[in-house]
């Protein structure tokens, strides 16, 4: 391993530089599913090619070396891709996902203790592996973008991720796109100015931990999008509010369980479920949030009456929640946690694992509704 000692920085000016990686990371992350579906989309692919660039130059602009090399080999990349020389492919959007970690990883550690240590040697490998990836050797591709996703992360290297025969397929309706928040532009008034405080305070709960970022984001995006496949049963705004206030318990837990990477005592974990009441107490006083306070409350329930914090049924939770615990599992696989750091799954891996286990935990209605959602957005082509 080596150490990287960055020049002496102003703290805004890497504040304002992880903001920006962070945007083009999410950005990044909807562009590459929106490529799932439309794979020969040049601009598309040539959005994706700008945030890469983009972030090389920062980084070079602050002399962060250890990292250009990667970024430019992956720039190279998606070069062939914009130009039509080379094609998209699912386990490429692995890659590009998975070299943004690596670089958020890198500058945020640099940001918490001034510099941050990196491989060599993992780095030498990676760069070889993506240069040997050309217009000349088509059929190689796959194999080769696989071998340099394995050394990124060697759980997405297997082949069954790209399996979707357990998911539902899709009918002939058109494909949907996520919005850009969770909020939705026909809401205004009182209503949209609480809408906007809670967004914004759970951006700012999100820098309690290093694995939080965009998280609530994430979710209520994704999750108005299958309540609205679904006939919109759940009401938007209670949905959009309740995704981003459900972990706001979370932000009084101490910081030494929430980065804890070994496994919890009991009463560690007791204390972390403790979360669901702390979370649902910041509704409280807020009548007209009634619903989202109770889904907040009810989303680690499972329809078996295993769950917490009271142990309620199927016919007893309310749908907000069976939809909310869902996708509160599926954003858990597919970015890092604390205690499982290496364990982060690629959608489609993710989506095969959630089905697998859902039976007692997960409502079958709402599994099903996801199932078609993610189809849409990782396998449905344009």
């Amino acid at each position: 391993m080596q150490i990287f000692t960055p020049e002496e920085l102003e703290d805004d000016i890497l504040s304002e530089l992880m903001e920006e990686i962070n945007e083009l990371y999410e950005a990044s992350e909807q562009t590459l599913i929106e490529l799932e579906l439309r794979p020969e989309d040049n601009e598309l692919q040539r959005s994706l090619f700008r945030s890469i660039h983009t972030i090389k130059g920062d980084l070079g602009l602050v002399n962060f070396t250890p990292m250009i090399p990667l970024l430019q080999h992956v720039e190279d990349l998606l070069d062939f891709l914009r130009k039509g020389q080379i094609h998209y492919t699912s386990t490429m959007s692995d890659l590009v996902l998975l070299t943004m970690d690596q670089v958020k990883s890198f500058v945020q550690k640099v940001m918490n203790d001034g510099q941050a240590s990196y491989d060599v040697h993992l780095h030498e490998q990676l760069v070889e592996a993506i240069s040997r990836i050309s217009p000349q050797n088509h059929a190689d591709h796959e194999q080769l973008l696989t071998e340099a996703v394995k050394l990124l992360n060697p759980a997405l290297g297997n082949n069954e991720a790209q399996n979707t025969g357990e998911q539902e397929s899709l009918g002939s309706g058109p494909p949907a796109t996520v919005a850009n928040t969770g909020i939705l532009k026909t809401v205004s008034g009182d209503k949209r100015e609480d809408m906007v405080f809670f967004r914004d305070l759970m951006q700012t709960i999100e820098h309690r931990s290093n694995y939080w970022a965009g998280r609530g984001d994430r979710i209520a995006k994704l999750a108005l999008y299958i309540n609205h496949e679904a006939g919109s049963p759940i009401d938007d705004d209670q949905l959009s509010v309740a995704c981003y206030v459900h972990d706001f318990g979370m932000a009084f837990m101490p910081l030494s369980l929430l980065n804890k990477t070994e496994p919890f005592a009991q009463a560690e974990f007791n204390l972390m479920r403790s979360h669901v009441y702390k979370s649902a107490r910041l509704l409280e006083h807020l009548e007209h949030w009634n619903l989202a306070r109770k889904i907040v409350m009810q989303h680690h329930e499972r329809v078996d009456g295993s769950g917490y914090p009271l142990g309620l049924k199927d016919e007893d939770i309310c749908d907000g929640a069976k939809l909310l615990a869902i996708l509160d599992t599926f954003d858990a696989m597919t970015h890092s946690r604390a205690h499982h750091p290496d364990k982060r799954m690629s959608k489609k891996q993710a989506v095969i694992a959630l089905n697998r286990d859902a039976e007692g935990q997960f409502c079958s209605k709402w599994v099903r509704h996801f199932n078609l959602v993610m189809t849409r957005l990782l396998t449905q082509t344009a």
